[in-house]
C-alpha cells in the first residue's frame, strides 16, 4: 500500500516538473518574439497592434467569391476557415485550410484570398508578417 501512495507522489512530481519546465519555455519564447508565442512558421507573428486587413474590406473579397456550381447543386452552405500568411508588404504569402464544407468550397476562398492584397500587419510601427485567421461564409 506505501509503495503505490510514493509511487503516485513520484509521478505527481514529475509531472509538477514537466509543467513548470513547459511554463518556462514558453515564458522564455514569448520574451523573444516580444510577447508572441508562435509556434512553426517563427518568422510570422500572431497578434500585433494593427492586424492586416483586405484592401477594400471583407466585402471585397466577396465580390470576388464565385460559389461553386457543385455546391450550389448539393445546396452546400457554411464557413470556410483559413490561416492566412500575410507579409510585410500585404502581400499573401500561403493560405492553409482549418475547416471546410467541401464541394469546392475550400478551393474558391483559397484561391480569391491567394490573389487579395492586404493591408500588412504593423507592431511597433513596423510592417511586419502575419498569421491571419479568415472564415469565409458561404449562403446560398
Amino acid at each position: 500500500m506505501m509503495e503505490k501512495s510514493m509511487k503516485f507522489c513520484f509521478n505527481k512530481k514529475t509531472l509538477l516538473l514537466n509543467i513548470t519546465l513547459c511554463f518556462a519555455l514558453f515564458a522564455y519564447k514569448s520574451s523573444i518574439y516580444g510577447g508572441n508565442i508562435t509556434f512553426g512558421e517563427d518568422d510570422y507573428i500572431i497578434g500585433v497592434e494593427k492586424m492586416p486587413s483586405p484592401v477594400g474590406g471583407i466585402e471585397s473579397i466577396m465580390k470576388k467569391i464565385a460559389y461553386p456550381s457543385a455546391a450550389q447543386k448539393n445546396k452546400v452552405e457554411g464557413k470556410v476557415y483559413l490561416l492566412v500568411y500575410v507579409n510585410e508588404n500585404g502581400g499573401v504569402d500561403d493560405v492553409k485550410l482549418v475547416k471546410g464544407i467541401g464541394s469546392g468550397c475550400e478551393e474558391e476562398a483559397i484561391e480569391v484570398i491567394k490573389k487579395t492584397k492586404f493591408n500588412p500587419g504593423v507592431n511597433k510601427g513596423i510592417n511586419v508578417k502575419t498569421k491571419l485567421s479568415l472564415s469565409i461564409p458561404f449562403k446560398l
